[in-house]
């Protein structure tokens, strides 16, 4: 089934419209680096448009009403926003899902050692990356540490045009003949992605003794200590996260396409959250969930196997319904969703793990996918055909360019989402999504057009079999 290249369907409002979209996406990808960062940044969006949390009707500061705006966060990592409808929550609603961690490099609790004369943090990667393409690359540092009195120190270094970058360092090509006879997963080892943060010893009359053996590291940490009050026992309480240093930028002659880190799946949590502020008044109940882990198996107190959304759907039913266990179970598996994530967009320099009938292309619209898994569509959510014809409808009555698609040849890799995680409450899922080039690596690509697509795509669903109107 052949797709048009949508760029050629836009008029002058419909790309302005798409380009200050756009440059809006940019602009979050450059705040939101971490999963704690986009929660902050959607937290604040969120209360900017008249949401609640969901405590000030727990302590009945605020009653909830059709029409109510409510958010709710866990740990700082992942968060549900709700837009309750006329109707009763158990009668389901309509959910976009996303995640909103990525594939990154970790720093251990140990962190900070000298060796030759450089100071390193230890690290251990997240998620799946090919190791390889995270050296030689300008890097920063986010995260946050947790002091022993309770507060927390927010980092943020190598983002600013004032502020060093750190580098994970490789071989030079004159020395690298054995390791360039290496497999592509063995070429750099797990341990190697040691991230290089000083080379200069401390002066000697600022707490050095002669016998001082770790001049570097002791500089670093003196620095650290001066700048964030952190000293090197305080690492046993962070979460730091090492990403790609820099802005996300425009990719072409054309500026048609964005060149960022993280765009899975923040290019899903991002138009997920712009549809659900557009959407205003309806019958039915809307949902925007951004969810935590993903990349490591949607596991811990903030992924999609815990209970943190079921658990804020029964505070919801028992404020509005009374409690009741079975109304849970009903207003879960009456929903329907989208589980939006990325696809792996047609790749012509590579087009042999493909089968070019069923890929997801650049420019083609928002991307479908009945299943994913791997080998026989093992780990799959296999989506209902009944559900499929709705959402062919769906996007069709709402003037939406999509796509259905796989993820590349069978039997030559695989992938998994939060669909079959949702899916086991007996709700309607499918996974959507951008489709881009370059996942999981430190800068993926993606097409303005496609952006839009899905603002308008998850904005139709969102209204689906209901009677709203937009702000």
């Amino acid at each position: 089934m052949k797709k048009e290249n949508i760029w050629m369907t836009y008029d002058e409002k419909e790309n302005d419209e798409l380009h200050n979209t756009c440059e809006l996406y940019k602009s979050w990808l450059d705040r939101a680096k971490t999963e704690r960062e986009c929660v902050d940044l959607v937290t604040e969006l969120a209360k900017e448009a008249g949401y609640h949390e969901l405590g000030e009707y727990l302590e009945g500061r605020r009653e909830i009403r059709a029409g109510e705006k409510i958010y709710v966060t866990c740990m700082k990592k992942c968060i549900a926003l709700f837009r309750m409808g006329e109707k009763p929550i158990s009668e389901g609603m309509n959910i976009l899902g996303a995640h909103i961690d990525s594939p990154r490099i970790d720093v251990k609790q140990n962190p900070v050692y000298e060796n030759e004369g450089f100071a390193y943090l230890d690290t251990h990667y997240y998620g799946g990356i090919k190791k390889y393409q995270w050296v030689t690359q300008p890097l920063a540092l986010h995260g946050v540490v947790a002091m022993k009195d309770g507060h927390c120190v927010n980092i943020s270094i190598g983002e600013k045009a004032d502020e060093p970058v750190f580098v994970i360092t490789d071989l030079l090509v004159h020395l690298a003949s054995q390791q360039m006879d290496k497999k592509a997963g063995e070429v750099i080892e797990g341990e190697k992605l040691d991230l290089l943060i000083g080379n200069c010893p401390i002066d000697k009359d600022e707490n050095l003794q002669e016998a001082e053996k770790e001049a570097v590291k002791a500089n670093v940490l003196s620095i650290l200590e001066k700048s964030y009050g952190i000293s090197e026992e305080d690492f046993a309480s962070a979460e730091l996260e090492i990403v790609p240093a820099g802005k996300a930028r425009d990719l072409g002659l054309d500026r048609s396409m964005i060149l960022a880190y993280g765009q899975d799946d923040r290019i899903c949590a991002f138009t997920s959250v712009m549809a659900m502020l557009n959407v205003k008044n309806s019958s039915r109940s809307a949902c925007c969930l951004l969810v935590d882990k993903e990349e490591i198996g949607s596991v811990g107190a903030t992924g999609m196997h815990s209970r943190f959304f079921e658990n804020m759907v029964a505070e919801l039913i028992a404020l509005t319904e009374g409690e009741s266990d079975l109304k849970v179970r009903r207003a879960l598996a009456g929903s329907k969703m989208l589980s939006s994530d990325v696809s792996a967009a047609y790749d012509p320099l590579f087009a042999d793990v493909f089968e070019k009938r069923s890929a997801a292309f650049l420019t083609k619209g928002l991307a479908f996918n009945k299943f994913t898994g791997s080998r026989g569509k093992s780990g799959s959510n296999d989506a209902n055909a009944e559900y499929l014809g709705e959402i062919r409808r769906m996007m069709e009555e709402a003037g939406v360019a999509y796509q259905f698609e796989e993820l590349g040849k069978v039997d030559v890799g695989g992938g998994g989402t939060i669909a079959y995680i949702m899916a086991n409450y007996g709700m309607d899922v499918i996974d959507s999504g951008v489709a881009v080039l370059n996942m999981h690596a430190p800068y993926e690509v993606s097409s303005k057009s496609d952006i839009y697509q899905a603002v308008k795509g998850y904005e139709a669903f969102l209204k689906w079999g209901c009677e709203c109107e937009r702000l």
